[in-house]
């Protein structure tokens, strides 16, 4: 089952590539732009095969700026999507380089290979949890921390080497397709498995945005004229709590079966931050419209389509 497609669009031009592709937002741009008939290059550090109408993906750890240089040389992209970099926002000492590496230095080499090969737009993936610069706070995770320090890079390129970069902090997305230990998909099969959730205290509390929604954002930040150099938040604006989310998927998939608040640990300084809606709303023309039950609603039945089928490839290679 697909997610119905938006108004946005990208003009028709020079290829795009998506960087970290087999991702929740990589995938669903794929297909979005294939469908739209666009010519999509993907990175991913796993290989990948390339389809007739898919995306021409390509195997690439972007750590290293060799590997780097050598694929914006051959695609030459009129527009990079970098969204490739480990996820996960946990505290743990043995994330600090892996996040690094994979966040940092990769955001640092792309910059430099697109701004080399002259890419109309360079639009960044940063995240909510980055303090607000000039704040003064102090990053909660080594995640935040490079993300954070990504998004520098990005505006420092804009400002001395005149780079067109645009940098959009999406939301906690979900919809079809979403790794398994997330807490949407892992509530969804939880609940469709027949068994209790297991989930933290419940209380943290997220700004909770649907996924086409965030393509749209993503395609609109490639396309508005004027933009480079500006950080813009792609959310609703409003916080809900986990156990509320929880609730909602109960009552959607029909189980009567209650959450097990408190089986797992809370994260510790877990930041709660609404997204900023105006300067998307001013510059990108763009808005959440999916409601949060219909967005659930629509992932509840991905899934419950999928059950049975491998989740993991089941929207990397849905271009094809």
């Amino acid at each position: 089952m697909r997610p119905a497609l938006s108004g946005h669009h990208l003009p028709r031009g020079p290829a795009s590539l998506i960087t970290g592709a087999s991702g929740l937002i990589g995938q669903h741009l794929c297909r979005r732009l294939c469908d739209q008939g666009h010519e999509v290059h993907a990175t991913s550090r796993r290989p990948h095969a390339s389809k007739a109408r898919g995306p021409h993906w390509h195997q690439a750890d972007l750590a290293d700026l060799a590997v780097a240089r050598r694929l914006f040389a051959t695609v030459k992209p009129d527009v990079v999507f970098h969204l490739a970099g480990a996820v996960g926002a946990n505290p743990d000492l043995e994330l600090v380089l892996p996040t690094f590496h994979s966040l940092l230095t990769s955001t640092i080499n792309v910059l430099v290979a697109a701004t080399e090969v002259g890419c109309r737009r360079i639009v960044l993936s940063g995240s909510l949890t980055e303090p607000v610069t000039g704040s003064g706070t102090t990053p909660q995770s080594p995640y935040a921390a490079a993300k954070w320090a990504a998004s520098c890079y990005g505006r420092m390129f804009h400002s001395l080497y005149d780079a067109p970069v645009v940098i959009l902090r999406p939301s906690m997305s979900y919809g079809p397709g979403q790794a398994a230990a997330k807490l949407v998909p892992s509530v969804t099969l939880s609940l469709l498995r027949g068994e209790r959730p297991m989930l933290a205290s419940g209380k943290a509390r997220l700004d909770w945005v649907y996924i086409s929604d965030v393509i749209d954002g993503f395609i609109a930040a490639a396309a508005a004229p004027g933009i480079e150099g500006e950080t813009i938040d792609l959310g609703s604006g409003t916080l809900v709590s986990t156990s509320d989310i929880a609730g909602r998927l109960v009552r959607i998939v029909g189980k009567d079966l209650k959450p097990e608040f408190g089986a797992l640990p809370d994260r510790p300084k877990e930041p709660a931050v609404p997204a900023d809606t105006l300067a998307a709303a001013r510059r990108l023309g763009w808005r959440a419209t999916t409601s949060l039950d219909d967005g659930l609603r629509q992932t509840v039945d991905w899934y419950r389509a999928m059950t049975g089928k491998p989740l993991a490839s089941s929207l990397c290679h849905a271009c094809a």
